[in-house]
């Protein structure tokens, strides 16, 4: 009974918009004639949908695309974070509740309003700090992939980054302190500690939150949506599959192939999740 609530809202926010998608994504919208026949009607596909979405060049280059940002993003995030986290829980760190705030606040703001931040730090002759990188003499070409894309990891990095330090400095703090403490009067050092001790102890915490990126990289819309005003050389309208299924359904009006592409894209993420909890643990448990 306790869990009854739960459910029902899970079935009407999660499980109901999943079956009407995969309903949608096996029909076609049809216009007769010309076009002067009145309004299009559904015509069953089959797998038309998933076979004219994966013939879509734009559909698979999403994934290129992703693939690229992934391979920028997973490591900076799992370092990064793990590396903040440590020194927040090293016993040189001084006002370590003033740090872990000032890191979450920006998983606080949301996502949009966020990129429309780092929007406007991105733009040449609005943002101050490319007029100051230009005045040093660096150059800023927003026309480049070589900035295009480090500069979308850096606003997913500043937004993330903080909630997974939290995670990984809670799973810190319930490491025994005695053991820590033994380690100390052995003489080992905060690095020899940090190495042997600790991120053994916390590889639970890395396997969930490696998990976690994955997905997320994946879902990757609302900051190359908007960055898509300072490099639409590079980053375009339909960059990532999310993007692509947005551009399919509320600008051209296609829900079949929106459908279907986020099905396909739900299919990846449900392979993303199963490949790397295998992977991970086997190193959790030994």
């Amino acid at each position: 009974m306790l869990l009854a609530p739960f459910f029902v809202l899970f079935a009407a926010a999660t499980l109901a918009p999943i079956v009407y998608a995969l309903w949608l994504s096996f029909f076609k919208q049809h216009v007769s004639g010309l076009g002067f026949g009145g309004p299009p009607t559904s015509v069953f596909a089959g797998l038309g949908n998933y076979l004219d979405v994966l013939k879509d060049p734009a559909y698979r280059d999403g994934f290129l695309n992703v693939a690229l940002f992934a391979v920028i993003y997973v490591p900076l995030m799992l370092v990064g974070s793990l590396g903040v986290a440590l020194l927040l829980d090293s016993t040189l760190a001084k006002a370590k509740r003033f740090f872990q705030l000032s890191l979450f606040l920006p998983h606080v703001v949301p996502g949009i309003i966020a990129a429309i931040v780092w929007l406007y730090l991105y733009t040449p002759g609005v943002s101050p700090v490319v007029s100051a990188l230009q005045s040093g003499g660096i150059s800023f070409d927003v026309g480049s992939p070589w900035v295009a894309v480090p500069s979308l990891v850096n606003v997913a990095l500043w937004e993330v980054l903080g909630y997974n330090v939290v995670i990984f400095y809670a799973a810190l703090q319930a490491i025994p302190r005695e053991v820590l403490e033994a380690s100390l009067i052995d003489g080992a050092s905060e690095l020899r500690t940090a190495w042997s001790i600790k991120l053994p102890s916390i590889r639970a915490s890395v396997g969930l939150v490696g998990l976690f990126t994955a997905i997320g990289v994946l879902q990757l819309f609302q900051e190359p949506l908007q960055l898509n005003q300072v490099f639409p050389a590079v980053i375009g309208t339909q960059w990532t599959p999310n993007l692509y299924g947005y551009v399919a359904a509320f600008k051209n009006s296609n829900y079949g192939y929106a459908s279907a592409g986020s099905i396909m894209l739900a299919v990846v993420c449900g392979l993303l999740s199963f490949g790397v909890t295998r992977l991970s643990n086997p190193w959790r448990q030994s």
